[in-house]
């Protein structure tokens, strides 16, 4: 946790606060990532995501769900080969790391070991 937040870059706001790993302005609603380890050498690396497969996924790619998934409130779940389009990755909680939207159920979280890339 850093003790002194730097200020936001687009506002100057002083007021920020950290939420997981991003620092957040409450003022303009920007996010970004600190710059503590600038000064560590190399930038740190891009985090990588797989699908199933084992095929690279990235902002905005289509996948396929391969595994029936129960939705809670829901009487019938995901059912396998189920297309999702234009997905998000996130550092969400318990590896739900894609963040999208299905039709018929609403914005949800994935976890990239369910999905194959289309």
């Amino acid at each position: 946790m850093l003790e002194n937040l730097p200020p936001c870059p687009k506002c100057s706001c002083e007021y920020t606060y950290e939420m997981n790993a991003l620092v957040v302005c409450p003022e303009c609603g920007h996010e970004w990532v600190p710059a503590e380890g600038a000064g560590e050498g190399a930038a740190p690396a891009e985090r990588i995501v797989k699908d199933s497969v084992g095929n690279v996924l990235s902002d905005g790619d289509t996948v396929v769900v391969v595994k029936a998934l129960k939705v809670k409130g829901s009487p019938s779940g995901i059912k396998a080969g189920t297309k999702v389009r234009n997905i998000r990755l996130v550092d969400g909680t318990d590896g739900h790391d894609i963040d999208c939207r299905i039709e018929g159920f609403g914005a949800m979280q994935l976890k990239s070991s369910v999905v194959k890339k289309a």
